[in-house]
C-alpha cells in the first residue's frame, strides 16, 4: 500500500511530499506554505500534514477569482 496517497472516499492527500507533488510545487516551498497556514484546509494528524483533494480545489478557484 503507497501510505502517501489514499484513494478513499474524501480523496485525501497524506504527507508534505504528496501534497507538494499535487500542487506541482517542490516539497520546501509547499512545508513552508503549510506551516504557516497558507494552504486552508490543510491539517497535521499525528503529525503529518493531510488535505483534501476538495479543499485544494476549492482553496485555489477562490484564490483565482
Amino acid at each position: 500500500m503507497d501510505d502517501t496517497k489514499t484513494e478513499n472516499d474524501l480523496e485525501l492527500i497524506w504527507g508534505g511530499e504528496a501534497i507538494a507533488r499535487e500542487l506541482g510545487r517542490k516539497l520546501r516551498i509547499t512545508q513552508h506554505m503549510l506551516e504557516k497556514g497558507h494552504i486552508k484546509g490543510a491539517k497535521k494528524v499525528c503529525g503529518r500534514w493531510c488535505v483534501s483533494r476538495h479543499a485544494l480545489r476549492k482553496f485555489f478557484e477562490v484564490e483565482a477569482a
